[in-house]
């Protein structure tokens, strides 16, 4: 018998089966077709196609990328704060630490921090490059924001040194936010706005001078921005008459088991209130869903916008369903990506990552478009069949195939299949390492019911 298998995952709700279709006997290619998920390109976009990244593209909280001479240059998470620089956009390569060793104030303000800067973002004004990073521990509100400043970006420049500037908020056990993740924004009178926080009591923001890039003496007040029970990894974007507040809601750093997802909200004025498309106060939990986790991009956050030309592109950080880390001890490498950003006519930005995963199988497991890589599992095999192409054949005892857990992670899942019948739960398929986490197909349960689990 040749099935062809479709499923169709939840992708909040990682990968619970949202629908299993199993048809027999039925075009291949015409029911990818009328399902919208025909090869070339397992990635549908909007706006001009973003090439696949390549070189130096592990990053967490990345920043937001800023040309310098004739290269962009991005920097991220890590020890020292990590940097990488590239000349098109596409191939990065790794670059210098922006520090060899920390300031001094940074451990007297937060007792037990070891030099692991946090989501750093840079700006550019009064003819310098301004670094602001986090100083923080993991759970705690004992937090600061810092800022260090560089004539020039790049490292082979003579004029090439960063200078500290110290701090420009501190948090403690009681403060109203935690003061982590910086990312900036201008408003339409020319002045600096800084927003940040994290969980607590939600995002804030304040203005900075444009002179010592420190807090505005005459204008310190903070003003509240959004909420939610998890929230952080605010990122302000100006367009038009609006502002534009996009924040992370869920949690990092657990490899594919992070629940990131990207919310948005809008505002006339940059000090709020910011509504989502239903009209809800982010301040009373409000956001509207920007993007989730698909495919291999699990856990998306911790946005960032550059404009060039007139196009848009945004910036972001997933875990990389594919890629193992030994950190996590899980899959879920962090890495970071661009997509092109879109507006719809009613003026909210778009940006799609949808992955359909069509399995029209080649020999080594691999899909059609190469993006995943599975093992053929107890002497299983692939053989040509002249009205379906590529077909997983299985003789229903214990043969199978293997997929990677990004395949779990997909919107959709699509192949062909000839299984010849066999004992009750059976498998056809094994998503990942764990089938307790991980979803299993049979094509007859112990009822002979064609089953997903």
């Amino acid at each position: 018998m040749v099935y062809i298998v479709i499923v169709q995952f939840s992708t909040l709700d990682r990968v619970r089966m949202r629908h299993f279709y199993c048809l027999a006997n039925f075009p291949f290619w015409l029911l990818l077709s009328l399902l919208g998920l025909i090869a070339p390109t397992a990635r549908a976009q909007t706006g001009p196609m973003v090439p696949p990244l390549r070189g130096y593209t592990a990053a967490h909280d990345p920043s937001t990328i800023i040309a310098c001479k004739n290269r962009y240059y991005q920097f991220a998470t890590g020890q020292g704060i990590v940097s990488k620089s590239s000349a098109d956009k596409v191939f990065w390569s790794p670059g210098p630490a922006v520090f060899s060793n920390y300031p001094g104030w940074t451990t007297n303000a937060v007792p037990g921090f070891t030099g692991l800067f946090w989501a750093p973002d840079v700006v550019f004004f009064n003819n310098s490059y301004h670094l602001y990073y986090a100083v923080s521990t993991f759970g705690s509100q004992v937090s600061a924001i810092g800022l260090v400043t560089n004539p020039t970006l790049d490292p082979t420049d003579p004029n090439y040194k960063w200078t500290d500037q110290g701090p420009v908020i501190t948090s403690t056990n009681g403060s109203a936010y935690n003061v982590i993740d910086p990312s900036f924004c201008w408003d339409n009178a020319g002045n600096l706005w800084m927003a940040f926080g994290s969980y607590w009591n939600g995002i804030y923001v304040t203005q900075l001078d444009t002179i010592t890039g420190l807090r505005n003496l005459t204008n310190s007040t903070t003003y509240r921005l959004a909420y939610n029970s998890s929230i952080e990894a605010s990122y302000l974007w100006r367009r038009g008459g609006y502002y534009y507040l996009f924040v992370n809601w869920g949690s990092c750093c657990s490899g594919v088991n992070s629940t990131y997802n990207i919310r948005v909200g809008r505002s006339t004025s940059i000090t709020g209130p910011y509504l989502d498309r239903n009209g809800v106060n982010l301040v009373s939990s409000g956001g509207t869903v920007f993007m989730q986790g698909n495919g291999k991009y699990t856990g998306p956050g911790h946005v960032g916008i550059i404009s060039e030309g007139g196009n848009l592109t945004l910036t972001h950080h997933y875990y990389d369903a594919n890629a193992y880390d030994g950190g996590y001890h899980a899959y879920g490498a962090a890495n970071f990506g661009l997509l092109p950003l879109s507006w719809t006519a009613d003026d909210w930005p778009v940006v799609t990552n949808n992955w359909s995963a069509i399995y029209n199988f080649q020999a080594d497991a691999r899909d059609e478009n190469g993006q995943y890589y599975g093992l053929l599992q107890g002497g299983a095999t692939i053989k040509a069949d002249p009205n379906y192409g590529h077909v997983l054949d299985l003789n229903g005892t214990n043969q199978y195939a293997w997929l990677p857990p990004g395949a779990a992670y997909a919107q959709t899942f699509a192949t062909v299949v000839n299984w010849r019948g066999g004992n009750a739960w059976q498998r056809i398929f094994d998503f990942g390492f764990d089938t307790t986490r991980y979803v299993m197909m049979t094509p007859a349960s112990s009822d002979n019911v064609l089953r997903c689990d």
